[in-house]
């Protein structure tokens, strides 16, 4: 994937290009001096980096570390999805404009020493979630009665859709981080340097918190429960803190081994220094966190990370997607309609811009991501490197699909497929040595257009009687259909749809698209009626128009009788 890209990569315009380079820029500034970096860089440039990295041991003596956060009190969603997807593909452009000599890793944190603070909807034993309430995640007991913990279930289950996507990441518990010591160095700094953090962080607060409000959380040594609570006394010498436990006795505590956790915002600060993460995204809704979280980060002697604030994603009216209010789309809603490789492709896509996430912007997507999956081979280098194919697959896109998703949802709508077995007899016929072994793409793509059609277009067709030109237009695209072999291409099928429609005096060309459309398929777009017409069959195509000439598509097509299938 690396092989001789470094000098496109310094070229290239994406947006995760950009972002490599901001975070090269970053790691020569932090682990190089002086001359020594813009040498490093100008080696780099020049497609070098290997070079680079055998002058300049620093550069290689740690991982470049990218971040992504989760909260596991509920199982994985869309928005992890996105920002382990992009932040994927930021790390790959890194590796890309480094030639891979700089080692990198992404990790993927759990805030699993978070207390409970909500018993999420819908999952067995409320009355457990209950009794647990405000313990930490890796404390609670796991409904499902699968794991040890409801932290641990939900953990598991993200490293299971992680690893069902493909990605490679380093899973960090923030709960194994303070129980083992990890963050020890850093909490004692922020024991000490706890004045300093207030000031930061009260300002912030409304009068009624700013009252009680302490960095630290204890965790009860009798109850478990993460308490929010004051710090009434600190022990710098110690590493200690008192504070008043649940039943009024006042208790004092170490800073360290899993004792107190931060609250959310100097907690993140503190693991960006601890872990020396040097990139990671956050929503347009935490730009204030980012903001205070940086102050803190330098406090705790941390450098913070380079970023990329992304914009959120809007549903059907515009408004923000809420898990809570349950609008807009979930990934399993996608990925039941259409393949993963369209939603990596719409996520990439413009990540600075508010993106509509809802059912009807799935079609489209997959057949621009289709379309840029055929375009990609005949592509130049540089071309290439800057397609959101070689994003979306990691530098090495699979063959482009013969189809498109709009027309297999045509075929669908057309002949009343209900099974894959008719789309792939159509298919088969089309393009002769297509399998779903051959094309799983076409496979899970033929999948999502029966689950669409079902759900979306099959309620909403409205059939139309053509008009009198429409008639006479569609009259004459019959007579010249039956001219044409039966096995004609789609370009030639095609030639003819645009010649009746220019002999009937359809100007724009596209009312008359428009009008195939609204009358065969009771709908006001479709794909290319040329390869719908090749791969759906001439003959039934002919038959398909003389039933609406007749009246006879009022609802669906019957389904193909047995014979019939292709």
């Amino acid at each position: 994937m690396l092989t001789g890209l470094s000098i496109l990569a310094h070229d290239a315009r994406s947006w995760p290009f950009d972002q490599a380079r901001l975070l090269l820029a970053r790691v020569l500034r932090l682990r190089l001096q002086g001359d020594a970096q813009h040498e490093a860089a100008r080696l780099i440039a020049d497609g070098q980096a290997a070079a680079a990295a055998d002058a300049f041991p620093a550069l290689t003596a740690t991982p470049v570390r990218l971040e992504t956060g989760y909260g596991p009190s509920g199982l994985p969603h869309l928005g992890t999805f996105q920002e382990v997807l992009r932040t994927t593909m930021v790390r790959n452009a890194f590796r890309a404009l480094t030639e891979d000599t700089i080692p990198t890793e992404l990790i993927c944190f759990s805030d699993d020493m978070d207390g409970l603070r909500k018993a999420p909807p819908n999952v067995p034993h409320q009355d457990w979630l209950e009794e647990d309430m405000d313990k930490p995640l890796t404390a609670v007991r796991d409904p499902f009665g699968e794991h040890e913990s409801f932290g641990a279930y939900n953990n598991a289950r993200l490293r299971g859709f992680l690893d069902h996507f493909g990605f490679e990441y380093r899973f960090q518990s923030s709960t194994e981080a303070y129980r083992s010591g990890m963050f020890d160095g850093k909490l004692r700094l922020a024991l000490e340097r706890f004045d300093a953090i207030q000031d930061v962080m009260l300002p912030t607060l409304g009068p009624d918190r700013r009252a009680t409000y302490s960095p630290f959380l204890p965790i009860s040594p009798k109850t478990g429960r993460v308490l929010q609570v004051p710090t009434l006394e600190r022990d710098v010498g110690r590493g200690t803190i008192l504070f008043e436990d649940e039943d009024g006795a006042r208790t004092e505590v170490p800073v360290t081994g899993g004792h107190v956790k931060l609250q959310w915002k100097p907690d993140w600060a503190m693991r960006w220094a601890a872990l020396g993460v040097d990139y990671e995204m956050s929503g347009k809704d935490l730009i204030d966190s980012v903001k205070l979280a940086t102050r803190l980060c330098k406090l705790l002697g941390g450098a913070p990370p380079d970023g990329f604030t992304y914009e959120l994603f809007l549903d059907a009216e515009g408004a923000k997607i809420s898990k809570s209010k349950g609008n807009g789309l979930s990934l399993e809603d996608w990925l039941r309609y259409g393949p993963s490789e369209s939603l990596a492709f719409y996520l990439f896509q413009s990540p600075r811009s508010a993106k509509r996430l809802y059912f009807d912007v799935i079609p489209r997507a997959a057949d621009e991501y289709l379309q840029s999956l055929e375009a990609y081979p005949g592509q130049p280098p540089a071309k290439q490197i800057d397609n959101p194919m070689w994003h979306v697959h990691d530098g090495s896109p699979p063959p482009p699909s013969p189809v498109s998703f709009g027309l297999l949802l045509n075929l669908v709508s057309a002949s009343g497929a209900s099974d894959k077995a008719m789309l792939w007899g159509f298919i088969g016929k089309y393009r002769p040595g297509t399998t779903p072994e051959s094309h799983p793409l076409v496979d899970r793509m033929a999948d999502g257009a029966l689950h669409y059609y079902e759900d979306f277009v099959r309620p909403n067709k409205r059939f139309r009687a053509p008009d009198a030109r429409e008639r006479a237009a569609m009259e004459d695209l019959v007579a010249r259909f039956r001219t044409l072999a039966p096995d004609a291409d789609g370009e030639a099928i095609q030639f003819e749809v645009y010649e009746a429609g220019k002999a009937t005096g359809f100007d724009p060309l596209r009312s008359w698209f428009a009008a195939l459309y609204e009358v065969l398929l009771g709908q006001p777009q479709g794909p290319r009626f040329g390869s719908f017409a090749a791969i759906f069959g001439l003959d039934r195509t002919i038959a398909l128009i003389e039933d609406a000439l007749a009246g006879r598509l009022a609802s669906d097509p019957p389904l193909l009788g047995e014979g019939d299938r292709a």
